[in-house]
């Protein structure tokens, strides 16, 4: 027997139709290739010349048009505006001294301004630009600010790229933005990265210095930012920085979290560091704790800012505020946690006169005092 009369068994009253069957389809399967041959004749080749085109040629390599590849035009708008930082904290490396590395958005290309964060420069004895990757510059420190991590280093350099900077107000949540520094030192310069804004108006606490805490305001974005890539750029899709990357969550169980200041809140830091070399800050003299709403339900002191500490001779201090009241409000606008106050004092400057409001107690006070100047 064989392999087919085995595996397939017809009943033998029905073998015969079923070859009729297989004839017909036989039939009407060629009847359908002549058609199909006649619809579609098959390609003739010239007498002589082999026939290659069962092989087709490999297409040739083309340069994307622009607007069709948003990445590659902003990282060639941005890249040669981002240079390399290196901070040495001591002349003798080989004596114990620490290099730290990080990145820089020239601003300024006939001064030769960069911006950076305050972090990637503080603690510095040396500080040296590498642009292009490959000529290093001695820089000088312009300015600095560990309130708001911003500083800005010059140097003595031609041929620089200016960035163009854009309007961060203009941003919006899942817009492309690229991200541009030097994560791990020079010898990754100039990586690019891509993501979107994840997040606006968000409002973090960094440590500045020791004991020192200070909230930021910043753009979140999941383009990953990693060690070196401080005081680089967050571009736009038109190539314009809209932010300074500063700050990632790192931990195993996050993903895709940094963070960069808006380069609007930025702005008017980076003019009085060049101008001034530092920033002219309001000051009161007063330390704090936040009362929030659950501390509130269970304590009973109002929401607000329980005042832990007066210096004396500051300005809070000649205002008559004192240790345990709860300052509540900012020139009639509401005070209930540390950014609110922060934020009041950047729309201010050393010697405006203000109003606070404290509860003490059972009372509600107004005091009036001046503002002092933050050393």
């Amino acid at each position: 027997m064989s392999y087919f009369s085995r595996n397939f068994y017809y009943p033998r009253r029905s073998r015969w139709r079923y070859l009729g069957w297989l004839l017909a389809g036989m039939l009407l399967g060629a009847a359908v290739i002549a058609l199909a041959g006649g619809l579609f004749p098959p390609p003739t080749r010239s007498p002589g010349r082999e026939d290659t085109s069962a092989v087709p040629s490999p297409a040739p390599l083309v340069s994307l048009p622009a607007g069709q590849a948003p990445v590659i035009d902003i990282a060639r708008r941005i890249g040669p505006s981002v240079v390399g930082i290196t901070n040495y904290s001591r002349r003798d490396v080989f004596a114990g001294g620490e290099v730290k590395s990080g990145s820089g958005i020239v601003i300024d290309a006939g001064r030769g301004d960069i911006v950076t964060n305050y972090h990637v420069i503080e603690g510095y004895r040396r500080l040296a630009v590498t642009v292009d990757g490959e000529r290093e510059y001695e820089a000088r420190l312009v300015g600095g600010d560990p309130d708001t991590d911003l500083a800005v280093v010059q140097v003595d350099a031609r041929g620089l790229k200016e960035a163009v900077l854009g309007d961060s107000a203009a941003l919006q949540v899942g817009e492309l933005v690229v991200a541009v520094g030097n994560p791990l030192g020079p010898e990754f310069a100039r990586t690019v990265t891509a993501g979107v804004v994840s997040a606006l108006n968000r409002e973090i606490t960094v440590s500045s210095r020791p004991g020192q805490e200070v909230t930021l305001r910043v753009l979140q974005t999941d383009a990953a930012i990693n060690p070196g890539n401080s005081g680089g750029a967050l571009a736009n899709s038109r190539g314009e920085v809209v932010g300074i990357n500063s700050v990632k969550i790192a931990a195993p169980e996050v993903e895709g979290m940094g963070f960069a200041i808006p380069i609007n809140d930025a702005r008017p830091v980076i003019e009085q560091l060049i101008s001034q070399g530092r920033v002219r800050r309001p000051f009161l003299g007063i330390s704090f704790q936040e009362v929030t709403p659950q501390v509130s339900r269970w304590s009973g002191m109002p929401a607000g800012l329980f005042i832990s500490e007066v210096l004396p001779g500051s300005p809070a201090d000649k205002a008559g505020m004192k240790v345990e009241d709860v300052l509540v409000e900012a020139e009639g606008q509401k005070v209930a946690r540390a950014g609110d106050l922060q934020k009041f004092l950047e729309r201010h400057r050393p010697g405006d006169r203000v109003q606070l409001t404290v509860i003490r107690g059972e009372d509600r006070l107004a005091l009036g005092l001046t503002l002092g100047e933050k050393s």
